[in-house]
């Protein structure tokens, strides 16, 4: 075998610049892959950060049904004390969950004494939420940035709308469970900007004063958001939690919590998506150019090398061999060209981190691309490079093999 790679590397040389020429080409599809990966890679990884670490977390539990209603606030479907008391033991259970918070959310209306519209509102504990959201207080644009006891957080949209400003006394009025309503007055203590747009109605209050608000006779809870220590892995905790709380069961012998990923709650996630698809495509894109061309410098090779086949051939070469020897000249140039690839690809990746790029995305500006390839990619984008490589050239080296020396030695 050592003897048949040394014979390949020798005819490849033989033919250097067409070689180099599809080694090249080979090159340019790896590089083009790697450094695609890498930089839709950091764009997904940032804008995920975003909307999770602004306002989703990386998982919810919820009340059963709680998710189907979410677009009503319903507070019919809210976690009982001793329902947080359970989940509160399952988070506790598992190490990998680096901090949670309770929410209270509610719809109501949002009144300045001279004009009123409607606002969605969260009650949480300040500091809970700040440690499972960490990025909501660089969506303050105005104000402190935090979050007392008869403060509210309201939507740059309102604030415009209904011209609120930092420091101004405003009602909140809402429906209890009862269908009874009650009102309480807040000082507003910062503005806030949405995470995706100019739309977002969702602001921020004490849970204490939600309690308040909605005259509770002991606090339900909406929804529990987890945040991860480790955000790769999320499906092994969302599958360890979903194994946890499903033994809870209710009268009727149904689940009583229901946990959903970010990926659930998010229509962003179908953007993620398409990003996976895009860099599906170019892989396949990278396929089909190392295929046709290695299939073409084999083809060529056969047909230029006919006579030399044939002379092999007649001297006694087994079939086998002939074939082995130019599977190994696919072989040696996709090795040659995903070596070249990965170098340059890598180096390209390294230019562009010290080059500090940034980008905006919604009314998030100035967010640093960080491009990163990890060696599990460069090694599967290398590995298939070399198999589509030998599987490109084994066709044309099956032809040769089964050449007749007589009909070959005859080739002009």
């Amino acid at each position: 075998m050592y003897n048949l790679l040394k014979i390949a590397i020798r005819n490849l040389m033989r033919y250097r610049r067409r070689t180099i020429l599809t080694a090249s080409l080979i090159m340019i599809g790896v590089v083009f892959v790697l450094v695609f990966m890498a930089v839709t890679g950091s764009v997904k990884s940032l804008l995920i950060g975003q909307i999770t670490d602004s306002m989703l977390g990386h998982l919810q539990i919820h009340k059963k049904g709680y998710v189907e209603s979410i677009d009503n606030l319903p507070l019919t479907i809210m976690l009982t004390p001793k329902a947080v008391q359970k989940i509160d033991k399952a988070i506790k259970d598992i190490p990998e969950i680096e901090a949670y918070s309770k929410r209270i959310k509610f719809g109501g209306l949002f009144s300045n004494f001279v004009e009123t519209t409607n606002i969605r509102l969260n009650g949480v504990v300040p500091e809970m939420e700040l440690k499972t959201v960490p990025l909501l207080p660089t969506r303050i644009i105005k104000g402190k940035k935090t979050l007392n006891r008869g403060d509210i957080l309201i939507p740059e949209l309102l604030s415009k709308g209904l011209k609120v400003n930092v420091g101004d006394t405003v009602v909140v009025i809402a429906t209890n469970r009862d269908g009874s309503v009650n009102g309480k007055q807040f000082s507003v203590s910062g503005i806030l900007e949405s995470v995706t747009g100019p739309g977002g109605r969702d602001g921020y209050i004490h849970i204490e004063d939600a309690v308040e608000v909605l005259r509770m006779d002991q606090m339900e809870i909406s929804e529990i958001v987890l945040r991860l220590k480790d955000f790769g892995r999320l499906q092994d905790i969302y599958e360890s939690l979903i194994g946890t709380l499903s033994r809870e069961k209710n009268d009727a012998g149904k689940p009583v919590f229901e946990v959903h990923t970010w990926e659930k709650l998010s229509p962003f996630y179908n953007i993620a998506r398409m990003i996976d698809i895009m860099t599906f495509f170019i892989k396949i894109m990278l396929i089909a150019m190392v295929l046709v061309s290695i299939m073409n410098v084999m083809i060529m090779a056969v047909y230029e090398r006919m006579r030399e086949i044939g002379t092999i051939s007649a001297i006694g070469t087994m079939p086998g061999k002939i074939l082995s020897m130019f599977v190994l000249e696919g072989l040696s140039i996709g090795i040659f060209g995903a070596f070249i690839g990965d170098v340059v690809g890598c180096i390209i990746i390294y230019i562009l981190n010290i080059s500090h790029i940034t980008f905006d995305f919604g009314r998030n500006t100035g967010l640093l691309l960080a491009p990163h390839v990890g060696a599990t990619d460069i090694l599967m984008v290398s590995v298939t490079v070399i198999i589509v490589s030998v599987a490109a050239s084994f066709q044309p080296a099956f032809k040769a093999s089964r050449m007749e020396p007589i009909y070959a030695l005859r080739h002009v």
